[in-house]
Order: structure tokens, then C-alpha cells, then sequence
């Protein structure tokens, strides 16, 4: 009886099991439309309907963002070379669609539903690995076929040997070197053919050539599916979320945004940043998006600042010249003339106090200076009379001679003996 019970119950739970595991099986196979991009890039941007590509999205980004360039670098997987975004929301606009760069509003980017590592046209040169992404209606075919160009601005530069680094964002070339490397350049035509996924992808670079130019080995990173909507590289595993995306019937209901705004309202890059500064991103990824736009920014601002000092240092240089000239004249003549108003008044003092207060002994010190002075007094009056053509500086030899030639009339007088 306990036999049949326990058997009863393995028979259960068996197929209790196999009801359940067709149906996850299923729900990981199970394929999504638009309207999971729609639901999960609303809260990082605006939607607006284009005539041309439908819904478009711009995200809320610092003026300077550039696709697979800011907060990001390529790593190594076994699907080729992949972009691993700093942003919550990279999981989706990296690795679906295409981005095109309007002048007013900045990036945009239109959504697709085929999955790829990084959707790049790829260039290298014995120096250089290039990238820039692909615009809107660019197939595979026609993105490494003979002829096609990116704008040269749009692409991404780097030294052969600093490819494959994490901190790849401190080594892009200044993109004014562009048109240059792009002529010494060819297109890296390496693509895979996903039959899973029937779809056909760029794996970019050969990683045996990216591994002598780096003087390193390269282990390919393996890829887990991940349930919810991210990516994240931890423990040399990439987490993505990459579910198949099935473009909507003519007899289903079509997925639109929850809030598609009018071109018209949207501001530009610069304003929305200004009266939206905390953008929704992560935190840690802020700072490195900051360093790839220090990074771009770089060069032409040192050009800028080598160019201003030429420019300015002479003007400055002629201005402290000039006002050195014009000043000190001005100084030099207020103090000449000071001393002449300050002088004659202390000594006049000094020659009339003598007299009044000391009688005594005045006539006795007196009768010495009257020797000594004349000569003394004279050179003084020449000196004054040389810088002072003002009257008053003539008036006050006379008043001097006056007091002097006092005591010399004293000598006649009778001494009084005590």
C-alpha cells in the first residue's frame, strides 16, 4: 500500500514537471513587439512621430552624446565584438535600430526589431579602428559594401593598440583628424549570419589582429540571456536582455508610446539639460560621460587656449606700457609740487619761534650762523628756485633774509654783563 502511494506520488510530481517546462520554455522563447521599447525608454526621453521612420525617441542626455562612444566600450563576445552601455536603457538603442543626429535636437534614435552586437560600420588602418554608426535604412549589405561613407564626424577613432580597453574613451582621436585617417582607411568587412535569429551582423575587428596590436590575449566574454530589460558585465559574463522582437500585423492592434510629444514642443538638447540637469542614468556612468566629452573637447579648447594668449598678451602687454607712461608723470609732477607748498611753511616756522622764545641765547647763536648761512641759504634758494616758477616760492627767500639780517644788526649792541 506505502509502495502505490510513493509511486502515486512520483507520477505526480512528473507530471506536474512536464506541464511546467513547455510553457518556461516558452515564456523564455516568447516574443515581444515595439511597445516594449515604447513602455521602457519613455521615462529617459521623449517619443515623437516622424513621417518618415514613425516613432523616434531622443533621449535626456549632456549636450556632447555621441552613440557608441559615450559612457560605453566594446568588449569581446562570442557574438563579435559588443557594445556595453553605461545606460539603463543602452540594452535596447545599441543593439535594435539605427541613431541619425538631427542639427537642432541631437541624436535620435528609431527602433528595429534585429538584434546585433553593435550596429557599426567598422574601418581600420595599420594605425587606427574606426566605428560610426549606422543611419536610418542602412542594411549590412550596403554598410561594408564598395563605396558607402559615414559623415566623417560621425566617426570614432582609436590606436590599434589601445583598442579593447575599458577606459577606451581616454584614448578617441580628436575627430578634426578624420577626413585624414579615413582616406588611409578600409572597411572591416566581418559578418556572421545568426540563423537563430535569421539575421545577419558586423562582428568588427579580428580579434587575432586586435591581440598583436594590444600585445594581450583576448578570451571571449559569453553572453546570459537575462529576463528583465538591462545589461550588465559582471564576472567575465555578459547579462543581456535580447528577446526577439516581431514586428506588428496589419490585423493586430499597433503599439504606440503612452506620450508622444509634437516636434514643435521639443527643445533643443541645451534646454532640455538646463531645466532637466539630473539626467536618469546611473550614477557611476555620469562621470564617465563627462570623460568622453573632456575627452573630444580636449584638443580644440587647448587650440583655443593656445590662440587667445597670442592674441591678447600684446594688447595687454601695450596697455601696461601705456598707462605706466601716462600715470607717472602725473605722480611725478604732484609730487614736485607738494613739496613746494609744504616746505616754506616749516621753515619759516622754525626761524620765527627762535626768535620770540629764546632772546638770549638767539643772540648768541646767531652770531655764528651768520657766517655759515649766506652760502647755505643761497644754494637752498637755488634749488627751490629751479622747479618752483610759482610766486610764492620767490616771497619766501625774502621773508628768510629778513630774519636773517636781524641778527647781524645785533652785533652792534651793547653786551649786558651780569
Amino acid at each position: 500500500m506505502k509502495t502505490k502511494i510513493k509511486l502515486l506520488i512520483v507520477f505526480s510530481i512528473f507530471c506536474i514537471v512536464n506541464n511546467l517546462l513547455p510553457q518556461k520554455t516558452m515564456a523564455q522563447n516568447a516574443s515581444v513587439n515595439f511597445q516594449v521599447f515604447y513602455d521602457e525608454l519613455s521615462p529617459y526621453g521623449t517619443w515623437i512621430e516622424n513621417p518618415e521612420y514613425g516613432y523616434v525617441w531622443i533621449p535626456d542626455v549632456d549636450p556632447g552624446f555621441a552613440p557608441y562612444a559615450t559612457n560605453g566600450y566594446w568588449v569581446y563576445t562570442e557574438n563579435g565584438w559588443t557594445w556595453v552601455s553605461g545606460y539603463s536603457w543602452g540594452w535596447a538603442t545599441f543593439h535594435y535600430g539605427r541613431w541619425y543626429s538631427d542639427p537642432y535636437y541631437g541624436p535620435m534614435w528609431i527602433p528595429d526589431n534585429e538584434w546585433g552586437p553593435g550596429w557599426v560600420s567598422w574601418r581600420s588602418s595599420s594605425d587606427y579602428y574606426g566605428w560610426a554608426p549606422m543611419g536610418p535604412g542602412i542594411s549590412i549589405s550596403l554598410a561594408y559594401g564598395n563605396g558607402y561613407y559615414e559623415h566623417f564626424n560621425n566617426y570614432t577613432f582609436v590606436r590599434g593598440s589601445h583598442f579593447g580597453r575599458r577606459d577606451i574613451n581616454n584614448y578617441y582621436i580628436n575627430n578634426s583628424n578624420n577626413t585624414t585617417i579615413i582616406n588611409n582607411t578600409t572597411v572591416i568587412n566581418n559578418t556572421r549570419v545568426d540563423a537563430h535569429r535569421n539575421t545577419t551582423y558586423s562582428m568588427g575587428p579580428n580579434r587575432t589582429e586586435v591581440e598583436k596590436r594590444g600585445g594581450k590575449k583576448i578570451t571571449a566574454v559569453p553572453i546570459k540571456e537575462s529576463t528583465k530589460p538591462g545589461e550588465r558585465l559582471s564576472n567575465n559574463q555578459l547579462q543581456i536582455y535580447r528577446p526577439q522582437i516581431k514586428k506588428t500585423t496589419a490585423a493586430e492592434q499597433k503599439p504606440a508610446p503612452a506620450r508622444v510629444a509634437n516636434l514643435k514642443d521639443v527643445k533643443s538638447t541645451e534646454q532640455r539639460i538646463k531645466e532637466n540637469p539630473t539626467q536618469k542614468s546611473n550614477p557611476a556612468d555620469k562621470q564617465l560621460q563627462r570623460k568622453n566629452q573632456d575627452v573630444k573637447q580636449q584638443p580644440a579648447q587647448q587650440q583655443q587656449r593656445n590662440i587667445q594668449p597670442a592674441k591678447q598678451q600684446p594688447d595687454q602687454q601695450q596697455q601696461r606700457n601705456i598707462q605706466p607712461a601716462k600715470q607717472q608723470p602725473a605722480q611725478q609732477q604732484q609730487r614736485n609740487v607738494q613739496p613746494a607748498k609744504q616746505q616754506p611753511a616749516q621753515p619759516q616756522q622754525r626761524n620765527v619761534q627762535p626768535v620770540k622764545q629764546q632772546p638770549a641765547q638767539q643772540q648768541q647763536r646767531n652770531v655764528q650762523p651768520a657766517k655759515q648761512q649766506p652760502s647755505q641759504q643761497h644754494q637752498r634758494n637755488v634749488q627751490q628756485a629751479q622747479p618752483q616758477p610759482q610766486p610764492q616760492p620767490h616771497q619766501q627767500p625774502q621773508q628768510r633774509n629778513s630774519q636773517q639780517a636781524q641778527p647781524q644788526e645785533n652785533k652792534n649792541e651793547p653786551r649786558h654783563s651780569n
